[in-house]
């Protein structure tokens, strides 16, 4: 296939007072390029990521998202997934596909 997928887990930096988030990034083995895929949400790590083997599903973990909340406040930094104002920030597996059924990342 030719791609290498990259996903950070770190402690982001702040930026101009705005917090980076980790990220997913593809590397075309090929080419030589490498291209951000996706961006998780604040304060969360990107993690265990898998395909199905025809490659049109691509299963991707995002964990503790706005780990910075407290009992108190929650969502102090993140309500990642539903954005309920009454919800916690939970960790989910997401599935990504293409709109017209191909290789996810081609």
């Amino acid at each position: 296939m030719g791609r290498l997928w990259i996903l950070t887990d770190g402690t982001q930096p702040q930026v101009d007072g705005a917090n980076q988030n980790n990220q997913m990034l593809v590397a075309d083995t090929r080419r030589g390029d490498i291209r951000r895929f996706l961006v998780g949400p604040p304060r969360c790590e990107i993690t265990g990521i898998t395909a199905t083997p025809d490659g049109r599903s691509l299963f991707v973990n995002i964990q503790h998202p706005g780990d910075t909340g407290t009992p108190e406040n929650p969502r102090a930094s993140s309500s990642w997934p539903d954005y309920s104002p009454t919800g916690r920030p939970r960790s989910a597996t997401i599935v990504i596909t293409r709109e017209d059924g191909g290789v996810v990342g081609a």
